[in-house]
């Protein structure tokens, strides 16, 4: 069955305890805990070992799993932590973006070397590194992402598949899915009205809202056979109040679910 959660990102504005009790009210099964630093830190690299028993008891009161943690920079000192972090507290997966400028060859080469060598990193700690195709960086469109995935060949390196990032980069994310979903180890999501280069205002982020068909989305994932994390990451919400993002995480909740029900992939 495919699991659903939830960035704690969304929640940038609440503390950890907050953001699981009502990701749970909205119905999903797991979080992604967020560790972004500069954006929302739930998860504090710099003092994960502190926050490690408090983070597992809110997970276990709320019935949730831990599902993946955006670490976000390709950074080695921090992805070392993330990796540590991820093999104390339960979280399988790390996500990054793959940082760099688009179509500058150089960027490409050092961005992916890194990525390999950080993927070796997690291996040793039982944890899988996922990168995204992100608007602007070195990697931003299916084509870079294939060229990515085929340099960078460890079992314990994936993609983290956003189809609003693929929007933004003029594909259809449908079908961008379908020739690296065999690598797609986790898969960001949410809505975006237009083709950017911003996903547009928290609201317009929720799944069902923009202009992204993400029930042919969820169907090239379930006819596919993927099975990993779906996570909804919805940024720019950390000035709206806590029943404005109770709203985008459970309308959102409500239109995955159902389409994932009716594809037979929950």
């Amino acid at each position: 069955m495919i699991k659903l959660g939830v960035n704690s990102v969304l929640f940038g504005g609440f503390d950890f305890a907050t953001a699981a009790k009502h990701i749970k009210m909205a119905g999903y099964d797991g979080v992604e805990m967020s560790a972004i630093k500069g954006m929302c830190e739930h998860l504090e690299l710099d003092r994960w070992r502190e926050q490690a028993a408090e983070i597992k008891q809110i997970v276990s009161d709320n019935g949730l799993e831990l599902l993946s943690m955006e670490e976000a920079a390709l950074d080695e000192d921090r992805l070392m932590k993330a990796f540590e972090a991820g093999a104390e507290i339960g979280i399988p997966v790390v996500n990054v973006g793959p940082g760099g400028a688009s179509d500058v060859e150089e960027d490409f080469q050092r961005q992916t070397d890194l990525m390999a060598k950080m993927a070796e990193k997690a291996s040793g700690f039982g944890v899988t590194l996922c990168c995204k195709a992100h608007v602007g960086s070195c990697v931003y469109s299916t084509p870079t992402t294939l060229r990515a995935i085929e340099k960078v060949t460890s079992p314990a390196f994936g993609v983290d598949m956003d189809p609003s990032h693929i929007y933004r980069a003029g594909e259809n994310p449908a079908d961008a899915l379908k020739p690296v979903l065999h690598r797609t180890k986790h898969i960001h999501i949410r809505d975006c009205k237009g083709r950017g280069p911003s996903p547009g205002a928290p609201p317009d982020q929720a799944c069902g809202r923009g202009e992204i068909d993400l029930m042919a989305y969820c169907r090239v994932m379930v006819e596919g056979g993927y099975s990993g994390p779906v996570c909804l990451e919805v940024i720019g919400a950390n000035q709206m109040p806590l029943p404005d993002v109770s709203v985008i995480a459970a309308e959102s909740y409500g239109y995955l679910n159902a389409c994932l029900k009716a594809l037979g992939g929950r």
